[in-house]
């Protein structure tokens, strides 16, 4: 049955330093009505991102921040539960940001409609904006070629390991950094990456060395930090650098500075260092889904999810993503 209420999580403050519970407070309002062109969406899967960190600052990214007060940012996959639109039934699913909530009242042009033959959680990770983000930073940016090495950062992690996989279809030499042996473990023994770093107990710069005797052409850069430091100085000439996110330094209560090198090593090197944002690349959104949906059904690439049960456990599960407790795509399952 559904709730007889709608659970929304606020921010309660902004964070300084690592998000936690207490940075969310929770609300409970009536069960929201269309109103004329709106539709209203049950939430079944809540996406959680270090975006959702950098949405709780002051300043703007891609889309404005949250403001206290405010229900919680978050890209969520739903059902349609009531339309006064034409071209959108009750029971379709769609995505989009829906927020921290069981319900959202919507417009069209704000969700996407999706196919229904897929598994939900596969609709919300290697076929969503997370598997899209890994295809289009390291095929449209990062541009890898056969027999090139391709580093990853956060590779256990939802575009990261994506990402990774990718780069071995495309033929390259792949590495990636994890924290633990056991991640690592699992990207080489799971996932078929030639090679895993330790993060948390190597030495980065020796690490790669070894790891990456031929250097560096492409580094996919989720995290920044030490690991975008080290990384720049293996890179070869022509190198590509796609900056995709910067997960060290989102709970930085004071960001760290440089990286050190950098424009000398771009301009000695000839590197690009480039950032990108998904939509950016939406104009092909069905030809990389199918290319992906492909790999799957061809075993090439495995998706892999940590489902968390329930919206009140939604902001646990953030502070988990942080502590880097998480393997794959990170998801509360709402309905």
């Amino acid at each position: 049955m559904p709730s007889p209420v709608n659970r929304q999580w606020l921010l309660a403050s902004r964070p300084s330093g690592m998000v936690g519970p207490q940075h969310l407070t929770l609300r409970e309002q009536p069960l929201p009505e269309p109103g004329a062109g709106e539709i209203v969406v049950r939430t079944r899967l809540l996406s959680l991102d270090p975006a959702n960190r950098a949405w709780m600052s002051p300043v703007p990214t891609y889309k404005a921040p949250v403001a206290p007060g405010d229900v919680m940012h978050g890209f969520a996959l739903g059902e349609v539960v009531a339309s006064k639109v034409t071209d959108i039934a009750v029971g379709d699913l769609v995505d989009g940001m829906l927020g921290w909530q069981d319900y959202a009242v919507m417009k069209p042009a704000d969700v996407t409609r999706r196919d229904g033959r897929y598994r939900p959680e596969a609709l919300m990770g290697v076929l969503g904006i997370t598997g899209l983000t890994a295809y289009y930073g390291l095929r449209e940016v990062g541009r890898p070629k056969p027999g090139e090495t391709v580093l990853v950062s956060a590779a256990a992690g939802a575009v990261g390991s994506i990402a990774a996989q990718i780069a071995r279809i495309e033929g390259c030499r792949v590495v990636g950094t994890a924290g633990g042996p056991e991640k690592c473990a699992w990207l080489t023994d799971t996932l078929g990456l030639d090679a895993a770093i330790d993060y948390k107990s190597a030495d980065l710069r020796r690490a790669l060395k070894e790891a990456c005797p031929r250097g560096i052409d492409v580094y996919f850069d989720n995290t920044g930090g030490a690991v975008l430091q080290a990384a720049l100085y293996q890179m070869n000439m022509g190198g590509r650098i796609v900056c995709c996110g910067n997960l060290s330094q989102y709970n930085a209560e004071k960001p760290e500075p440089g990286p050190i090198g950098v424009p000398g090593l771009l301009v000695v090197k000839r590197l690009r260092m480039e950032g990108f944002i998904v939509m950016d690349y939406f104009a092909t959104r069905p030809q990389a889904e199918a290319t992906l949906a492909k790999w799957i059904e061809e075993g090439r690439l495995k998706a892999a999810e940590d489902i968390v049960d329930g919206l009140e456990k939604a902001p646990e599960a953030l502070a988990e993503l942080f502590a880097g407790r998480n393997r794959g795509k990170l998801l509360v399952r709402v309905s």
